[in-house]
């Protein structure tokens, strides 16, 4: 039982490693969204440009593309006031090859209109709001043990004069004797336990 439980743990180690890259790598993958889909940038299409953005989850570094036909319509980049009233004579950015793109480089708001301005106010205008950078999950299990290893700031009591734990002692200070070889102990304990945990929950 005991070998066999020694032979899992590197594939279980290894899997959980795998795991990790993965998520890491797929966390900030950058995406491509093509905007009203089969439809393109039009005046009418399928779904509303915002109901269709409402749906999605946009971050920095992912890309939108507008489709159209090129010399008969355009893509501005405009600020929010520009976007509420449809003007276009000011924009950001201007994009009219038929088949633009265009890559988020920071989060927040982004507004988009025709540069038409009668097929912006038909409805032909896209609002997207980018998320914050992703790639920055909250995997803080290395700095756990910091707290367990960091001794109380207590002045040492003159009775405890061996480095051996008394049984009787609840209050915490059990700690303090032997300073840090006792955290770290204390930590490998905990380590091997949550370890060995993994181990019996697999077999």
């Amino acid at each position: 039982m005991g070998s066999e439980s020694g032979s899992r743990f590197p594939g279980f180690f290894i899997f959980i490693m795998f795991s990790w890259l993965l998520f890491s790598s797929s966390s900030s993958q950058a995406l491509e969204f093509y905007v009203g889909g089969k439809d393109g940038w039009v005046t009418k299409p399928s779904e509303d440009y915002n109901h269709w953005a409402q749906r999605l989850r946009f971050q920095v570094n992912d890309t939108l593309h507008f489709k159209y036909q090129k010399g008969s319509d355009s893509v501005l980049v405009v600020k929010k006031e520009d976007y509420d009233s449809c003007n276009t004579k000011n924009p950001l950015q201007k994009m009219d090859d038929g088949d633009s793109s265009f890559t988020f480089n920071s989060s927040g708001p982004f507004y988009f209109i025709s540069g038409k301005s009668e097929r912006c106010q038909k409805g032909q205008k896209l609002i997207v709001v980018v998320m914050a950078v992703r790639d920055k999950p909250p995997h803080q299990s290395p700095p756990t043990p910091a707290p367990v290893v960091t001794p109380p700031s207590v002045a040492p009591s003159p009775a405890a004069k061996a480095p051996t734990p008394s049984p009787s002692s609840s209050s915490g200070s059990g700690l303090r004797p032997g300073g840090s070889e006792v955290g770290l102990a204390f930590g490998v304990s905990i380590g091997m336990s949550l370890i060995f945990g993994s181990i019996g929950w697999l077999v």
